[in-house]
């Protein structure tokens, strides 16, 4: 029987995660009460049910701290488990929950943010137990169903390490949450070529403009011997998230360019990897 206690932090997609558990052939069951998960399971497994997700969460209350006998219990009685825990940054939870104009479980009539704090302090046990830990900061729905298809359907390794590549324009600012920062502002730039200017990384002609330059295949080819001798290494320090940023002047060009390439080297990885261009939409005609 193929058990997995899918929880986290409220607003990270946990209702999300059980229901594309629930079209990927589970018995799926959310927020059951901490007291009858062992019996449940017992019966399901009686029951001959082969896959079974159990969503957990604050809303069970207090009594949540219970569970991690109960799991202690569960694993006693030889019924494997896993546990996949789904975060996302503050301020993307606290965006989340603005626009479906929902109020946090713990926040009261107080603010969202104070419910967050209070939330992860109750289930910061349960990250530390994961199995699995995907951080859907940058996630699209698609995403996150392509991540979980990737761990439970195709069966390929998982490292709860998030990778994150971001490309942007230094004229906007670095991100605040990158790692690294590289800049390809040494590559000669498409903007001053009139029929690209107007064109970004993502279309065929720029890409094999900056491509076709032989300093950027050099670059890339010494960027993934980097990051491929550092990601282990972060990992064993107890990293699970790196923030890759790569930017030249207006983040349209190079920058998307030799970022979407890293993306596609760090995608056949066991890494969990996400592409985020944050400026390609910013004035495509300002001189640069």
């Amino acid at each position: 029987m193929e058990l997995i206690f899918v929880t986290g932090v409220s607003g990270a997609g946990k209702t999300t995660a059980i229901k594309m558990f629930e079209d990927g052939g589970f018995y799926c069951v959310d927020n059951l009460p901490v007291r009858l998960i062992t019996k449940f399971v017992e019966i399901a497994a009686e029951s001959k049910y082969d896959k079974i997700a159990i969503g957990i969460d604050i809303r069970s209350g207090e009594i949540l701290e219970a569970l991690g006998s109960v799991l202690d219990e569960l694993h006693a009685m030889d019924y494997p488990y896993k546990i996949l825990f789904l975060d996302a940054d503050d301020d993307v939870l606290v965006k989340r929950y603005k626009e479906t104009r929902r109020n946090h479980p713990l926040a009261g009539t107080g603010r969202i943010a104070d419910g967050i704090a209070s939330e992860r302090k109750a289930v910061d046990f349960l990250k530390t137990r994961a199995d699995y830990i995907i951080d859907t900061t940058n996630l699209l729905i698609r995403q996150l169903r392509q991540e979980l298809e990737r761990i439970f359907s195709d069966k390929k390794g998982f490292n709860n390490m998030v990778v994150t590549v971001v490309s942007f324009g230094f004229k906007y600012g670095i991100p605040d949450d990158a790692d690294l920062i590289f800049d390809v502002r040494f590559l000669p730039n498409p903007y001053y070529v009139e029929e690209l200017k107007r064109l970004s990384g993502n279309d065929e002609p720029v890409h094999s403009y900056v491509m076709g330059v032989e300093q950027a295949g050099e670059f890339l080819a010494k960027l993934k011997d980097m990051v491929m001798f550092l990601l282990p290494n972060y990992v064993l320090e107890g990293k699970n998230r790196l923030v890759i940023g790569i930017g030249c002047t207006g983040g349209r060009h190079r920058s998307v360019t030799l970022a979407d390439e890293l993306y596609k080297i760090l995608s056949d990885t066991d890494y969990s990897v996400t592409l985020y261009h944050r400026d390609v939409d910013l004035d495509p005609i300002t001189k640069r």
